[in-house]
């Protein structure tokens, strides 16, 4: 039994260095498509998988143990996923799975850029073992506390539609218990006279023209200590829907790679896919804190998702994204900038970006 459990895409340019893919996790593919820009209206290109072939010898393990420079020979195996052409079929429905930790090689053959749709895998369905899930419970996973925005930013700087996580002020606040009010009873003046036997008597025989009772001066005290009651069901259903959307955009997905993904806002319209040209406010900070990089204000960040012009994170994180929802993706070493230096990120940093997405083209 397989689990959909991250999306994953990939635009492969001709006249470039093939693609090597080495997937984390099982991934299959399930959709090649052209793109909404083409080199060529009328030419075909093809999109071709290459990957190693190790015949199988009739060695067991013991003899491969005892003997290790008898390796078998490695045969690169190259076959045609599809073969698209403009006007005719520009996007194919295929069926094909990448395994865990192997090497492959994508090339498109032809003048346009292609794009590969597919989503990474769960093999082990519900055999899976409970200590798996202990591990994913453990204090070091990750929390949206650890990455919410600790930047200090004058507002007057802000654009108005570059604002920042407000959501994280309004948990904040949630978690904050109000004041216990004091009962009416401690308030109350204990030195006032109380009323007389006849007095009560009197209020108790008081009524309106209609037959019904008029409150005494008790029940006036009894109905302002209780409150509003025709308001309380409304108020306690407004906390309990808000509560709820609270925690759905606040869910926090990780995905085989180790790139974690909370959604502090959702947005509203079609989710980002490939090929679309997003505008993006962000933030990026290193895991003490310090801001590297940011677009708060000015000109928005611009870029084409999926074409391989930003880190790999971004390229995976930003997609499903609505406009005007607010994302927090926590990119690690391997899908960021790696072992090599990159300006003020050091070698091997995990990244924390906290972006908004502005507009969809």
């Amino acid at each position: 039994m397989s689990i959909p459990v991250g999306l994953w895409s990939l635009a492969v340019a001709p006249g470039q260095e093939p693609e090597v893919v080495s997937p984390p996790a099982d991934l299959k593919i399930t959709n090649v498509a052209l793109g909404e820009k083409l080199a060529d209206e009328k030419g075909r290109t093809t999109i071709k998988l290459s990957y190693a072939n190790i015949p199988d010898d009739g060695s067991d393990d013991e003899d491969d143990e005892e003997d290790e420079e008898k390796q078998p020979a490695v045969n690169l195996v190259s076959t045609v996923i599809t073969s698209l052409t403009p006007g005719k079929i520009e996007q194919s429905t295929v069926d094909i799975t990448l395994f865990k930790d192997e090497d492959y090689v994508i090339e498109a053959v032809g003048k346009n850029t292609i794009y590969l749709t597919g989503y990474y895998v769960d093999q082990t369905g519900p055999d899976m073992d409970m200590s798996d899930m202990s591990d994913m419970e453990s204090e070091d996973d990750f929390d949206l506390r650890e990455v919410s925005s600790d930047v200090e930013i004058d507002p007057a700087e802000i654009d108005s539609d570059g604002s920042r996580f407000e959501d994280v002020d309004d948990e904040e606040k949630a978690e904050t218990k109000p004041a216990k009010r004091p009962r009416e009873s401690d308030a109350m003046d204990t030195d006032a006279p109380k009323p007389s036997k006849a007095e009560k008597k009197k209020n108790k025989k008081m009524k309106a023209e209609n037959g019904t009772a008029v409150p005494s001066g008790t029940d006036t005290k009894e109905d302002e200590k209780s409150g509003d009651s025709e308001k309380k069901p409304e108020v306690k259903e407004k906390k309990k829907k808000e509560k709820k959307e609270k925690e759905k955009e606040s869910k926090t997905v990780e995905l085989p790679g180790g790139l974690k993904i909370v959604d502090a806002k959702i947005g509203t319209g079609p989710m980002s896919k490939a090929g679309n040209k997003l505008k993006m406010r962000y933030i990026g900070k290193l895991d003490n804190g310090k801001v590297f990089d940011s677009n708060t204000k000015g000109k928005p960040f611009t870029f084409r998702l999926g074409a391989g012009e930003v880190i790999k994170g971004w390229d995976q994180g930003l997609v499903g994204m609505q406009a005007g929802g607010e994302r927090v993706i926590v990119v690690p070493p391997q899908l960021g900038y790696g072992k090599k230096p990159s300006g003020p990120i050091p070698p091997n940093s995990r990244l924390t970006f906290e972006c908004k997405l502005l507009e969809i083209n």
